[in-house]
This record gives C-alpha cells, structure tokens and sequence, in this order.
C-alpha cells in the first residue's frame, strides 16, 4: 500500500529516508550484530548514538554551554510537575494559558504552589494569543511559563512575552526545531518528540544550568530531579533509547536540509498554501486570529458539524489521514510538521477545493 498524506498532530509524519534507514540498520546497527532496540544503554555503542544526537540538537538550536540538553520520559505532561517541582524556590510561578496544554500546566503547578493565571485567550475558545508586553507579572514569581505553539487550537507567540526578568519556561513541543530559536531567551525550553521530532516516548528538556540544583520541592522523587539526570547525561536509569536514537537521524536530516532557517521558509510556504486557501475559501474557513496562526497545526470548519464529518471521511478515503479536529474542539486539523512535504499540502487544497465545489449550496 503506499503511504498516505499524515496530518495528524502527534505521533505525527516522519521524514521517509529517516526510516528508510531506520529500517535498513534493524537488524544490525553499523555492524554491531544487534539493533538499537536490543543494545545496552551502557554500551559504548550506544553512548556515541546519544552523545552524537545531543551534539547535532546542540548546533543546530546553537545551543550555549552553560545549557544542559536532556533526553527524559514521561512525555511533555510528566514536564507540567517536574517542573514547579524543581524551580518553585519561592513557591510562586506565573502562567500564560493559551490553550489546553498551558492549562493542565497550570492546574498541574497548582498542587506544588500559588500559581497566578497572569494571561489567558480562554474568552474565545484560544483563538488568539493575549497581548503580552506588559503582564502584571509577581515580584516573587519564580518563572513565568508558556506553551508557545497550541496544538489544538493553532495559534502561536509571535512575540515571547516580556517577563519583567523572570525566566521563562516554555513548552515548544508542537513547534520544536520548526524555526530558529534563541536559547538564551528562556530558562527552560522543552518539548515531546512525538510531533516534530520523533516517536513517541522522548521529551527533550533544555535547562540553563543555574536552574539545575538539590534544592528541590520536599517529596520530590529521585527520577523527578533535574539534577540526577543532568549529573548522569540522561543516562540514571534506562533512558527511551531507540526514540533517542531516531531523534538523532531526525536531527541529521534538518541538518541535511539546510538547518532550522530552511526549515522555517519551507514551513512558511506550506502554511502558506493552506491559508491562503482557507482566506479565499466560500466554504471552509480557519478559526485563527491571522496575526497569531501557526505554521504547525492549522484548524479549519465548515460551520455545519455533518459537512465537516463528510469531509473527513471523504479525505480519508483519498488518502489523506487524520485530518478530524481535537475531541475538544470538533471541525478539521491539518497538522504540517517538518516532514510533512509541500506536495501533501498542494495535494490537501486541491482536494479540498474539489469537495468546495461538490458541496457549496
């Protein structure tokens, strides 16, 4: 059978010649006799797999020294509690909520302290990012935390909001190495692998070093420290290692491609292409404000839930998967990571334009 068009928001679309070699490489990883899959996370072999794939993260985000990449489990949500876990020294942490990621975050940092709800697009339904320039952000806060893309809902900082010179901490899973980003302005910066990266079962925590320390949240377990895994370069316990190690082709394969700011023009025209469909469209329309629109995840209706099912069905039925909304939202999602080529995109409005015509009344 021959692949489809993936738009699904994560476990999402991966480079074909990441698993072509994938697959070639199965059953014997560089002449080692065995797969990734079977090999000690010991082994010298593999210590050079994830050394190399953290050295190619390092330079393609230019990521400085005094930042620590980790390579940990428990996805982007494990994230929600490890981190006021480690950074409430104060007890106080301020929260952007934008979507429903940033406010499981939210409620999630509730339990460990007093979490102030500094922003939110709540009001309509997180179509838009709130204006951020001057936040009344706590004297005492801790950090101030984001979730830069909105997965669900398709709306994106443009701007880092101004934090008043609290770290901020944000959540990049579902725009991770899509575009150039400067580390140096954040904290913490993290993601799961799962949309943009890799398989499920990675998340990959970037930490400035001076954040990393013992004096965490009492009852903090061990595996929950950022210091143990920093200490032990990602190395405790046994870390998700045949997902590290497609990460690492990943990281490979934009390296290949011209780095994150040909990622960023690519990503660009194909979001382009989707947009500029959907502003001239007397059918479908998009339900982002335009001056906050992701280049990731692009949320579209009809306006009448029983078109918007035929059209998932019929997509589906021309090879174009995974194409329904959120549970929580309904309508339509195309999600367009890195990998997913210009050509599944022109294919995706041409379709669409079609069942315009088939089905405007």
């Amino acid at each position: 059978m021959a692949r489809v068009y993936n738009f699904s928001a994560g476990p999402a679309v991966l480079p074909e010649e990441v698993l072509k070699e994938a697959a070639a490489e199965m059953l014997d990883y560089k002449g080692s006799g065995m797969s990734v899959m079977e090999m000690s996370h010991r082994s010298k072999v593999y210590d050079n797999i994830i050394k190399e794939a953290e050295a190619d993260l390092r330079e393609l985000m230019n990521i400085p020294d005094n930042y620590k990449v980790l390579f940990l489990q428990g996805g982007a949500s494990q994230q929600f509690a490890m981190i006021p876990m480690n950074l409430m020294k104060n007890g106080v942490a301020d929260y952007i909520v934008t979507g429903q990621w940033a406010k499981k975050a939210y409620q999630e940092a509730c339990m460990y302290g007093k979490a102030n709800k500094i922003a939110s697009s709540e009001d309509k339904t997180f179509s838009y990012i709130p204006d951020c320039s001057d936040l009344p952000i706590s004297e005492d806060a801790d950090y101030v935390y984001i979730c830069e893309n909105n997965t669900i809902y398709g709306t994106k900082f443009k701007t880092l909001p101004n934090t008043k010179g609290k770290t901020l901490v944000s959540d990049v899973s579902s725009c991770f190495l899509s575009e150039p980003v400067d580390v140096t302005k954040y904290g913490v910066i993290y993601g799961g692998v799962q949309k943009n990266i890799g398989p499920a079962g990675v998340v990959i925590v970037i930490i400035r070093e001076d954040l990393i320390s013992e004096d965490v949240l009492p009852g903090t377990p061990t595996m929950l420290r950022y210091k143990v895994h920093a200490d032990a370069d990602s190395l405790y316990n046994t870390p998700p290692c045949y997902g590290i190690y497609i990460c690492g082709k990943v990281f490979k394969w934009i390296k290949s491609m011209g780095g994150l700011q040909a990622m960023k023009e690519l990503n660009e025209k194909k979001a382009q292409i989707l947009y500029d469909f959907l502003d001239n469209s007397k059918l479908f329309k998009g339900t982002v404000r335009k001056e906050d629109r992701s280049l990731m995840n692009v949320p579209f209706v009809t306006g009448d839930a029983d078109l918007d099912a035929k059209f998932v069905k019929e997509a589906k039925a021309a090879g174009f998967e995974n194409l329904k909304g959120h549970r929580s939202v309904g309508g339509m999602r195309a999600s367009i990571y890195n990998a997913m080529p210009i050509e599944g995109v022109e294919a995706l409005v041409a379709f669409m334009q079609k069942f315009e015509e088939e089905n405007l009344k």
